[in-house]
C-alpha cells in the first residue's frame, strides 16, 4: 500500500497543529474524576428550567439560530442531557434530584418547533428528531404507542438519502438494534435487517481507489465522507455490532466490504495514520485532515474497534499513535469533537489489545479535560449543556476511565 492513498505526490500533514494544544502533565487522581463528575450533574441539575430545559451555550449556536427556541436534540440539546443524567443515574456515577423523564412529551413538540424553525421534517433522524425521545419514553414505559411510533420512524427513513448517522437510516438502524438488545422483540431484527440491506444497495464503487462508499445529499451538497457521524465508518458501527443478525454470506460480505474501504482511504505517514474527510476531496480544495471523532482517526477507531478482522489492527494502532501525538484538543473536553471524544479511541484501543499504556492514555486525556471544563466554565460562567458538544458527555468519558470501560455514549449504547 502506498504511504499516499489520494493519489498526490505531496508529503501527508495528518492533523492540524493548531487544532491542538500540549497535555498538562497531571497524575491520574480517581478522586478527582469522581469530583468533576458530580460538579458537572451537578451543575446541570441546577440549571433546568421546566420548558427551557437548559441554557444555551454560545458555541453550539449557529448563524440565523433563534436563541429562544430550546434546545431539544440528543446531539446537543435536552434530550442529549436527559439521557446522559439518567444514564450515570443507572450506571451508579450520579444520583438525580429529579425525574426527567416526565418531560418528553412535551420535549418531543418543542424539537418538533425547532426542525420547523429550520424548514426541516426530518422527525426520524437518530442525532437530531424524534427517535431518540421516543426511545427514551419506551425505555421507561415499555409503551405499545411509542413502539409502534418507532417502528414507524425506523420503517420511514429507510431510503432517507443522506445516508449518514445523524439524519439518515443508519441513524434509525442503530436505533432498532438498540430496541433490539433492549427487548429481544424480533421487529426490531427485521427492521435492522432490512435496513442494512437498503445500504447494501445504496453502496457504490470507486475505481480509482477499488472500494465500497455511499453518496450523502446532506445540507444541499453531494458528497463522498468518509467520518464517524456523516460519513462511512459513521454506518460501518451500527453494522458491525449487529451483524450476528445476518446471515452469514451478508455478514462475511459486510466485513469484508467494511475492512477493503478502511485500508483503501488510510494515508501514512511513516508510523502515523489518519483519513481524509472526503474518500474523493471536492474540486478545487486539499484534502482535509483532522483529527477528531467526527472526522479523523479518533472516530475510525472507535466505529472499527470491534472489526473481527485482525489485519486491521495495526491501522488502529498506528491511528491510536497519531491521536497521541496530536494531543487534546483546543475545542474542549467534548465527545465530538473534542478531549474526552479523542480518548475513547484509547479507551477502545485497551480494550481490542489489553495494552494498559492506552488505559493510561485515557487517563491522561481525561485529567487533561477536566481543567478545560473548569476553564470553559470560568469564561462563559457556566457549563455546556450538551451530550456530544458539552461537558456531560465528558462525565460519562471520565465515568469509563475510571472502570476502563469503553461504551461511546448513544453509539455503543443507548438502554443502560
Amino acid at each position: 500500500m502506498s504511504d499516499r492513498s489520494d493519489g498526490t505526490d505531496k508529503a501527508p500533514m495528518l492533523y492540524d497543529l493548531t487544532r491542538h494544544e500540549a497535555l498538562r502533565s497531571i497524575a491520574w487522581d480517581a478522586s478527582r474524576a469522581h469530583a468533576a463528575i458530580d460538579e458537572i450533574v451537578r451543575d446541570a441539575e441546577s440549571h433546568f428550567t421546566p420548558g427551557r430545559y437548559w441554557p444555551l451555550h454560545p458555541r453550539d449556536l449557529a448563524p440565523g439560530d433563534d436563541p429562544n427556541l430550546p434546545s431539544t436534540t440528543l446531539y446537543f440539546g435536552a434530550c442529549g442531557v436527559i439521557w446522559a443524567l439518567h444514564y450515570l443515574q443507572a450506571r451508579g456515577a450520579a444520583r438525580l434530584e429529579r425525574d426527567y423523564l416526565d418531560t418528553l412529551e412535551a420535549l418531543r413538540e418543542h424539537n418538533r418547533a425547532w426542525l420547523a424553525s429550520i424548514q426541516n421534517q426530518d422527525f426520524a433522524a437518530y442525532l437530531m428528531g424524534d427517535t431518540p425521545i421516543r426511545m427514551l419514553a419506551y425505555g421507561a414505559t415499555r409503551s405499545e404507542t411509542d413502539a409502534q411510533a418507532l417502528a414507524d420512524l425506523i420503517d420511514g427513513n429507510r431510503e432517507h438519502p443522506s445516508r449518514e448517522l445523524m439524519w439518515g437510516a443508519p441513524g434509525t438502524l442503530l436505533a432498532a438494534l438498540c430496541l433490539l438488545e433492549l427487548t429481544g422483540d424480533e421487529r426490531w431484527a427485521a427492521r435492522f435487517r432490512d435496513t442494512a440491506a437498503v445500504l447494501w444497495s445504496q453502496l457504490e464503487w470507486s475505481a480509482i481507489h477499488e472500494c465500497a462508499f455511499w453518496t450523502q445529499d446532506l445540507y444541499g451538497h453531494r458528497t463522498n465522507y468518509l467520518d464517524a457521524v456523516h460519513g462511512f465508518v459513521a454506518t460501518a458501527a451500527p453494522i458491525l455490532r449487529g451483524a450476528h443478525l445476518l446471515a452469514t454470506a451478508e455478514r462475511e460480505a459486510w466485513l469484508a466490504c467494511i475492512g477493503n474501504t478502511v485500508q483503501r482511504s488510510i494515508t501514512r505517514d511513516g508510523e502515523l495514520a489518519n483519513w481524509r474527510v472526503f474518500l474523493d476531496t471536492p474540486a478545487g480544495r486539499e484534502p482535509l485532515y483532522l483529527m477528531q471523532f467526527c472526522h479523523g482517526a479518533p472516530g475510525f477507531v472507535i466505529c472499527l474497534a470491534d472489526h473481527p478482522d485482525v489485519a486491521l489492527d495495526e491501522l488502529l494502532l498506528a491511528a491510536g499513535e497519531t491521536i497521541w501525538r496530536a494531543g487534546p484538543l483546543t475545542k474542549g473536553a467534548n465527545l465530538c469533537h473534542g478531549t474526552g471524544g479523542n480518548g475513547y479511541a484509547f479507551l477502545k484501543l485497551y480494550r481490542r489489545s489489553g495494552d494498559p499504556r492506552w488505559l493510561d492514555r485515557a487517563r491522561a486525556f481525561a485529567m487533561h479535560g477536566i481543567e478545560q471544563v473548569a476553564a470553559e466554565h470560568d469564561r462563559y460562567g457556566h457549563g455546556r449543556y450538551s451530550l456530544w458538544t458539552g461537558d456531560i458527555g465528558f462525565a460519562i468519558y471520565l465515568w469509563d476511565c475510571l472502570h476502563g470501560d469503553a461504551d461511546f455514549p448513544t453509539l455503543d449504547v443507548f438502554y443502560a
